[in-house]
């Protein structure tokens, strides 16, 4: 009987160990550098019994749909994940939890619409974040504090129209920046955009630009390069009906009814969004005003030194022809005078 028991707890320790120290199907483990392959390997979900130490995970050209709830559970100390060349289009809010050591997360050429706002909230260490080449229509206005700390964000070939301006403020660290190949509608809305990605170059970072989808009039156009001279703030949102009917009736019968405002919230941002921030100055153009000015100066003090010059030539020449024939003139008036003179009795 004894022995029986021994053999049962030698048997269970071997099935720990392999699920423990074991690698899984498909995947290739190199226990050295932590790091599990299980790329192309027509994988359709997650390989269950991970390693637990493991640190850089490679996913990538595989057949996963769908990331469930705590998917990584099994590698809390995950740093790497490469997620690449699959077919997610639906990730629960919680399927990265618990990976609060995360660093790099690639989920590029995926078929992603959109992304909860929840989705990296467990991820507080995240640096860099690749999610082009997706079909995301739009992104959160925020996605927490897990932004502070990233400095390189991949947007570029997607279906963005529109990237709020609250959202990269949230980015304190990002210093890489691609947005390119996305349906950019350069309105008005967009102006926001505009502003902080010249600050964002002046600071220092890099991106590769917004090239503009719509309107016609700007289409091919390079966002940067459009004069903010040329945008317009946005027109304020059209009265509900039912408010002015109220207005209306209320003013006919000489009081004065004010609309009532469910939404003064969102009003108020948007009046603040819709008031443009001064354009940094730039020094090529104060330049460029200051020399032009000083040439238009000096042209116009030229031509006044030059009718000074003339009208004083002018008055002279005037002068000495008119004075000569007077002059001859008065001679003989005045040896006239010096004889009557001279004859007079003393």
């Amino acid at each position: 009987m004894k022995g029986e028991s021994e053999l049962l707890l030698f048997s269970t320790v071997i099935v720990l160990l392999q699920v423990t120290c074991g690698c899984p199907d498909k995947c290739h483990c190199h226990s050295s550098t932590n790091f599990v392959d299980c790329s192309r390997q027509g994988l359709a979900e997650i390989p269950s019994h991970l390693p637990p130490q493991t640190r850089m995970l490679h996913l990538q050209d595989n057949q996963i749909h769908h990331l469930p709830a705590f998917a990584f559970r099994s590698v809390p100390w995950l740093m790497t994940l490469n997620l690449s060349n699959n077919s997610l289009s639906n990730l629960a809010p919680a399927a990265f939890h618990g990976l609060q050591y995360l660093q790099v997360l690639n989920l590029t050429q995926n078929s992603l619409l959109s992304l909860e706002s929840r989705l990296f909230h467990s991820l507080p260490q995240l640096r860099e974040l690749d999610l082009s080449s997706n079909n995301i229509s739009h992104l959160p206005m925020s996605l927490g504090k897990t932004w502070e700390n990233l400095t390189i964000l991949a947007v570029q070939q997607n279906r963005l129209q529109q990237l709020d301006r609250a959202l990269l403020e949230s980015m304190l660290s990002v210093r890489l920046l691609f947005l390119k190949d996305n349906l950019w509608n350069c309105n008005c809305h967009l102006l926001g955009l505009k502003l902080w990605l010249e600050k964002f170059i002046y600071k220092g970072g890099i991106t590769d630009g917004i090239i503009c989808g719509s309107p016609d009039i700007w289409k091919g156009k390079d966002l940067l390069r459009i004069p903010y001279e040329l945008y317009q703030p946005c027109p304020l949102p059209a009265p509900h009906p039912v408010s002015l009917q109220a207005q209306w009736q209320g003013s006919a019968h000489g009081v004065v009814l004010r609309p009532e405002n469910h939404n003064s919230g969102e009003r108020d941002l948007l009046e603040c969004e819709l008031k443009p921030k001064p354009r940094p100055a730039n020094l090529r153009h104060a330049i460029a005003t200051v020399i032009i000015t000083g040439v238009v100066c000096g042209i116009v003090c030229l031509m006044m030194l030059a009718a000074a010059i003339y009208g004083c030539t002018y008055a002279a020449i005037t002068a000495t022809y008119h004075g000569g024939p007077l002059a001859q003139t008065n001679e003989p008036g005045k040896a006239e005078a010096k004889e009557r003179f001279d004859s007079s009795p003393a």
